[in-house]
């Protein structure tokens, strides 16, 4: 049976439409999520290969550790490691005699509280006068692999209780390009390697240079050995880096009929290394690419015919209605009190219809810019450091232009969202009171400096940063639908 076709899909779209959520989303699929091991199964992992003198000896690490030094046979027969030992060993009953049994064997030849024939070779036990019984202090070097493996079985312990749902294994790789992003970062390259010295040769560590794999060659060798489950390697910004450099010859590759067990298969050698590689037929390829941004470099003609574009509009209909009056709640307010209400989505379709008209579709907002929207106060701080910011970029800062996509024209100077910083000017000249002060003396000046200097250039309306007189109002945001 021929393997399942790759997928190669960039999603493009402007800015604050979900692109890089939609990689997320595609992340879940190639995620496994597998049960977590129980304290139960993680005991019988530490205990499986363990004898009966290394168990006791478990267990007395283990009340060290709880800094608990003397311990009694009761104690020994009633440890977890004990219980858990003898349940591997379908061992019922006589657990006492086997905790004495053990203890007594590897007990010193000069111990003045035991009296026992058949010791071991290796003494790693005696008892005080109380009964009690302690490890004696010359084991506990004898003792330090086993130590390891408390501790490690201790850690793994608190992990998994520490852990809210299943183990994830993750079938991708995510990675952003950005313009510096190259073919060493994605495929493979030459990367300084610090070397270990010796301490003896009291001498600093010296800098060598060795062929590492990229995150794309990293992900190929991992499906290449599951070709069962289907892996994907996820871009972020996909046009924001020379992506004929970064894919180098792997761009032939990643054809779908050019893959690994395809009909028109391709291998190649990689340039750092000479290794003879081929993409895996179960290496899927998602991207976003971000098609508002003209700073970024133009996207290689070959690329596009490799992958699928998917466009990603804006979503006004996912937001929300704000209600400003939070004490009507339990009315209909959007047919009760529209004047109570701003309607988040006819908000954005508004902008978009006059942002299309005068910069054009690719300087539209995303549903993103009021996703997280819930108050008058987080629509001001979204107009005031998102949008108006990126519309006045796109714009080139051309006052005529932003107010006309904020609907202030007809508007008075007070209730403008976009203010003309010589408007602002010759407003302040014509309101003052003292034709003899020197703001009206210079007041010609002024105006002929604000002409030549500030000509053009818009001001966000001081109101609106303060949350103050009209934009405290649902109305003046209405007029934007």
């Amino acid at each position: 049976m021929s393997p399942q076709k790759p997928t190669n899909i960039i999603y493009t779209g402007v800015a604050g439409t979900g692109k890089t959520y939609r990689l997320l989303q595609i992340a879940q699929q190639y995620t496994d999520y597998l049960p977590r091991i129980n304290d139960k199964d993680l005991l019988g992992q530490l205990l499986q290969e363990l004898s009966w003198r290394d168990v006791v000896c478990l267990i007395f690490l283990d009340f060290k550790s709880k800094r608990q030094d003397l311990v009694k046979v009761p104690e020994i027969v009633n440890h977890e490691f004990f219980v858990s030992k003898a349940a591997q060993n379908a061992r019922e009953k006589n657990l006492s005699n086997t905790a004495w049994s053990v203890l007594q064997m590897h007990t010193p030849a000069s111990s003045q509280t035991v009296s026992y024939k058949n010791r071991a070779s290796q003494a790693y036990f005696d008892k005080d006068n109380s009964g009690a019984w302690y490890l004696l202090p010359e084991s506990m070097d004898l003792l330090s692999d086993l130590a390891q493996q408390l501790a490690e079985f201790q850690q793994a312990q608190r992990e998994n209780n520490s852990q809210n749902q299943e183990f994830r294994q993750q079938r991708f790789s995510m990675v952003s390009f950005h313009q510096a992003y190259g073919y060493e970062e994605f495929v493979e390259g030459i990367r300084p390697v610090m070397a270990a010295t010796s301490p003896a040769t009291n001498s600093s560590s010296q800098m060598s240079y060795a062929i590492q794999d990229g995150a794309f060659l990293k992900l190929c060798q991992r499906a290449a050995n599951d070709p069962d489950q289907r892996y994907a390697m996820l871009i972020d910004e996909i046009n924001r880096a020379n992506v004929s450099r970064v894919f180098g010859e792997l761009l032939s590759l990643i054809e779908p009929d050019k893959r690994a067990g395809m009909t028109n298969a391709m291998t190649v050698n990689l340039a750092y290394s000479g290794r003879t590689f081929s993409v895996p037929a179960n290496v899927d390829i998602y991207a976003t690419m971000n098609s508002q941004d003209h700073s970024l470099a133009p996207l290689d003609m070959a690329l596009r015919r490799r992958f699928r574009f998917i466009d990603c509009p804006p979503q006004p209909e996912l937001l929300p209605i704000l209600y400003i009056n939070q004490d009507l709640e339990a009315v209909n307010l959007e047919t009760l009190y529209p004047t109570e209400t701003i309607d988040l989505a006819k908000l954005l379709t508004g902008l978009n219809n006059r942002i299309a008209q005068t910069l054009g579709a690719e300087a539209q907002l995303g549903h993103a810019f009021l996703w997280s929207v819930d108050s008058l106060e987080q629509l001001q701080t979204a107009l005031i450091e998102q949008i108006i910011p990126q519309l006045a970029q796109a714009a080139g800062g051309q006052v005529t232009i932003l107010q006309y996509i904020f609907q202030d024209e007809q508007q008075p100077l007070s209730a403008q969202f976009i203010q003309d910083s010589q408007a602002l000017i010759n407003n302040d000249a014509n309101n003052s009171v003292n034709p003899n002060s020197p703001s009206q003396l210079f007041a010609g000046h002024q105006s002929f400096l604000g002409q030549s200097i500030s000509s053009g250039s818009y001001k966000t309306n001081a109101d609106l940063l303060d949350n103050s007189a009209e934009f405290t109002k649902p109305f003046v945001y209405q007029r934007l639908y």
